[in-house]
């Protein structure tokens, strides 16, 4: 890593110096292409680029691109380009592009007039034109329906909220990078809502329950905003404002693992009318940064597992 630094430093390229800083695996790895030209590379590299066929390389294109996609570090110039085994991979993978573009939802959509993202209003922020919102209301409605037929009452949430109640929460300690700086209401700070589960947290504790009315199962089409980085926003993929399926379910330990099946039995239906029959199930365990006791997150990831063996 030393050795690296320093030839990183004798050719003067900050850039890479960050790159290095932010490889905590070892060892570091340089691979080079004659005498000249060398460059911190996990590799492998062909000894000489005359290995590869020269009908197989073909340079994209040209853009511009913020140095680790942060709008106020340094514009650079980014070029794209692919090398492959043989001409006939290289075809292949152009034709494959160009159907890809065809069925591009960013084309799709402006051709169709579903919807759009109106630069004047801001990047990431989505409009939803009358055919694009006739098709959106009815899945609406079919995930309306099918949460209610699974014993689920439908909540609605406001959209912003004193800060403290994130705070509280602990998402605002998490999670400050991807929210919206907050706003000032009569000498309050406001957020506007990254996430529903504080809101409906507080539904909860607005009255007595009883353990005997166990489980609410409480599900929201919630309109959530998170803040993105300008140079990573991608048509409806990667945006600033979405609409997301989100449940809260309120239930006693011994229930937990039921609540879970019906939860991935409910997942599973929704998929499936959708085309998507092929998927991955993955555990998510206890993460570096979390809160809640030990027990809790021995329960539910016991739970998490009974379930999943269950199905």
């Amino acid at each position: 890593r030393d050795e690296a630094r320093e030839m990183i430093q004798a050719i003067g390229e900050p850039f890479k110096l960050e790159i290095l800083d932010s490889i905590k695996t070892e060892p570091i790895t340089i691979y080079s292409i004659g005498e000249e030209w060398w460059d911190l590379c996990a590799g492998p590299h062909v000894e000489s680029t005359g290995q590869l066929p020269k009908k197989a390389i073909q340079l994209q294109s040209v853009a511009g691109a913020y140095w680790r996609g942060d709008e106020k570090r340094e514009m650079l110039q980014r070029i794209y380009a692919t090398a492959w085994k043989d001409p006939k991979q290289l075809k292949q993978y152009k034709r494959m592009l160009e159907e890809a573009k065809k069925r591009d939802h960013r084309t799709l959509g402006k051709k169709l007039d579903l919807f759009s993202i109106q630069e004047d209003a801001g990047g990431g922020l989505v409009f939803w034109h009358p055919k694009g919102s006739t098709i959106r209301r009815k899945i609406e409605d079919f995930w309306k329906q099918q949460h209610i037929d699974q014993n689920y009452d439908i909540v609605y949430t406001p959209h912003i909220a004193n800060l403290d109640l994130w705070k509280t929460s602990g998402h605002f300690d998490f999670y400050k990078e991807g929210m919206f700086d907050q706003m000032e209401v009569e000498n309050e700070q406001y957020q506007i809502k990254p996430m529903n589960c504080p809101f409906h947290c507080l539904m909860y504790k607005d009255a007595i329950r009883s353990y005997r009315d166990l489980p609410f199962r409480w599900g929201e089409l919630g309109t959530v905003y998170r803040y993105e980085r300008s140079g990573t926003l991608h048509g409806l993929f990667r945006v600033r404002g979405f609409t997301q399926d989100d449940a809260h379910i309120f239930c006693l330990p011994e229930q937990l693992q039921d609540e879970i099946v019906g939860v991935l039995k409910l997942t599973r239906s929704i998929l499936s009318r959708f085309g998507f029959e092929k998927y991955e199930l993955m555990i998510s365990t206890r993460p570096e940064k979390s809160v809640g006791s030990d027990q809790i997150w021995e329960d539910a990831t016991e739970a998490l597992v009974g379930a999943l063996d269950e199905l």
